[in-house]
């Protein structure tokens, strides 16, 4: 299990805004609900210091410390970072996490997580390719074995504005308590939507709210 730290230490930058490093978004009309975005430096301290606040932030998130949830994000974030560190150092040269909070919807929710190194000539197998086995006795390379038995999906894309490449894994939770609040706002906000589009094109008493938040439950069950 997690356990709850006193506070954060070590270095860390925040980053400045940038757009979805993403070239392939699984559901592009998902707009992300929460995001959290980091510069680290390319150390184990700033790979400890990045686990750290990703396990912070999924807690302020709704997703608690000592939960399996929890438990297994911060671990993708963990391996993840850790190669980064490993596989993807260039002097001088940070790496970049960022968080994002997809809301629910008919499906469970989503966390996907993104990490990105500037060093382009190596990168990890694509999901599903053959991996060369790992001795027993060897504790490297096994770090994508656990991001892929954990995560829903996993790959990784070239970094679109520079050099470097960006390793992402999604993960699917059971909406908490205020992933719920996030979701159930941008449900009304969404039948609202629809609700002015039909009135504006005549359609009015068609299909009510109550009727088309009862298909968005029907779908979630």
């Amino acid at each position: 299990m997690t356990n709850n730290p006193a506070g954060p230490t070590g270095p860390g930058r925040l980053a400045t805004p940038t757009a979805h490093l993403s070239t392939t978004p699984p559901e592009p009309a998902r707009a992300a609900a929460r995001t959290f975005a980091m510069r680290f430096t390319s150390t184990p301290r700033g790979a400890r210091l990045a686990r750290h606040l990703a396990a912070v932030r999924l807690d302020a998130w709704g997703v608690p410390y000592g939960t399996d949830d929890h438990d297994a994000v911060v671990l993708i974030v963990a391996e993840l970072t850790a190669n980064a560190v490993l596989h993807g150092n260039v002097p001088g040269r940070d790496f970049h996490l960022r968080l994002a909070l997809l809301p629910a919807g008919p499906r469970p929710t989503t966390l996907r997580v993104e990490v990105t190194d500037t060093r382009g000539e190596r990168v990890p197998p694509r999901p599903g390719d053959p991996r060369p086995e790992v001795p027993a006795v060897d504790e490297t390379g096994r770090g994508l074995l656990l991001v892929a038995a954990l995560a829903t999906h996993w790959d990784w894309h070239p970094r679109p504005d520079g050099p470097g490449k960006t390793v992402w894994a999604e993960y699917e939770i059971a909406a908490p308590a205020e992933v719920r609040r996030i979701a159930e706002h941008a449900e009304e906000v969404w039948l609202n939507r629809l609700a002015d589009e039909a009135d504006s094109e005549g359609l009015q008493g068609s299909v009510s709210l109550d009727e088309m938040a009862a298909k968005l439950r029907e779908g979630r069950s």
